[in-house]
């Protein structure tokens, strides 16, 4: 989450103005009990005992917080640390209260509270109103105006990188809602954040990446325009990085800009993203979060295949070698791996143009079953793999039913 401190601070002038808040503070809360005036006498026992309960925030005979680090330093005035230790700002007006109370003299603290008690109905409103303009003044940035602060960071070419990074981190967080991920482009963010994709750091355009699949996830009017602004190209060159965590997050940008998306579908396949895929699932020595990650796009790809019957089936859906590529993942001793491997079959098992004589001559998908029944067969013997185990044994079942049904069906070999 983003700490007040980022953007909001509030200079504080020594000692009166510490005890000047405390008192407006007291006075705000003597306001709020103003129709209780038989306990009223009780509120500055009761601020001071919790500013005493919270850690011990006044030192006996002193203004300042008991702090080790504060006591070793040489050179630097009270005040002024006490000033720097403020404008971090607060997440809550508890935690202002405590500050002031913390930081003021508490012998005058306490007669000052008498004074409190003793104002009419009128100042004690006044004070409510001036307890209420000083809230307003330290009031939390809205969403909006943190992702405009962040964006405007991103457009300053001078800042040092740590802070470009930053401001690509509060974005990460701040488009999860949609409200937020559809106000991204309209505040210039978008074309921001794709500019970054090309910056020469592997870590900016790996968090750039992910913000555009984070933004784009299930919500077509964002997937749009961030293809508008051919983020996609960039991409799909990005998951051919030798850096892992850049393919990987590339990878899941493309997934949610494709998914459910006819325009985005046909850009993927325009760019070739079928053999991209196919690269991807055939080389064992990518790493496997990578093939994991392409084998489930296949998967979702073929369902939303299924889910549209009146569209035209993909051509990669009736390519031999992409289609062995897939089963060639269920070679892996990775359980997680097989498992996605194995409903991704199941997927394309289904699909009208699915020929079941290529997934066993040209795929050797019968075998690959097998291979598979007897690996969790030894794994199930020596109480390894668990419930898991169990349920791709399932899974397993369940494409071999499919794949055997097609077969006696006798789905001819495509040309």
């Amino acid at each position: 989450s983003l700490s007040l401190s980022t953007h909001t601070k509030m200079p504080v002038g020594g000692g009166s103005s510490r005890l000047l808040l405390a008192l407006l503070l007291l006075a705000s809360a003597e306001a709020f009990a103003a129709e209780d005036r038989e306990n009223r006498s009780s509120w500055g026992s009761i601020f001071l005992a919790t500013a005493k309960d919270e850690g011990g925030l006044l030192r006996p005979g002193s203004a300042a917080v008991a702090d080790p680090v504060r006591d070793d330093m040489v050179g630097v005035g009270v005040d002024d640390d006490i000033d720097a230790e403020f404008a971090g700002g607060f997440s809550s007006l508890d935690g202002m209260l405590q500050w002031a109370i913390g930081h003021s003299d508490p012998v005058k603290l306490k007669e000052k509270a008498s004074d409190v008690r003793r104002m009419s109905a009128d100042e004690l409103k006044a004070r409510r109103l001036e307890i209420k303009e000083l809230m307003e003044k330290l009031k939390m940035p809205s969403d909006a105006e943190l992702m405009q602060t962040a964006i405007n960071d991103l457009n300053n070419s001078s800042i040092p990188l740590e802070d470009r990074q930053r401001a690509l981190n509060e974005l990460l967080v701040l488009v999860e809602p949609i409200d937020n991920a559809n106000d991204l482009d309209k505040l210039g963010g978008l074309v921001a954040v794709v500019r970054e994709l090309h910056n020469s750091d592997a870590e900016i355009r790996t968090t750039s990446a992910w913000i555009l699949g984070k933004a784009s996830q299930n919500n077509p009017l964002v997937q749009n325009q961030v293809l508008s602004h051919g983020a996609l190209k960039i991409l799909m060159k990005l998951v051919q990085s030798s850096d892992t965590e850049e393919a990987v997050k590339a990878l899941y940008a493309i997934s949610a800009l494709i998914r459910n998306n006819d325009n985005g579908l046909e850009l993927f396949y325009a760019e070739t993203g079928d053999v991209m895929l196919q690269d991807i699932m055939s080389n064992s020595s990518i790493d496997i979060r990578l093939r994991k990650k392409a084998v489930f796009l296949v998967a979702d790809l073929a369902d939303q295949q299924l889910e549209n019957v009146d569209s035209v089936e993909l051509p990669l859906f009736r390519t031999h070698l992409f289609l062995k590529s897939v089963v060639d993942l269920t070679l892996s001793s990775d359980l997680d791996l097989q498992e996605k491997a194995l409903l991704a079959i199941r997927s394309l098992l289904q699909l009208e143009s699915s020929a079941a004589l290529v997934f066993n001559e040209l795929c050797g998908l019968d075998k690959a079953l097998e291979r598979i029944k007897e690996q969790l067969e030894v794994l199930t013997a020596a109480d390894r793999g668990g419930d898991f185990a169990r349920d791709i044994e399932n899974l397993r079942r369940e494409v071999s039913f499919i794949f055997h049904r097609r077969l006696e069906m006798g789905s001819e070999v495509p040309t």
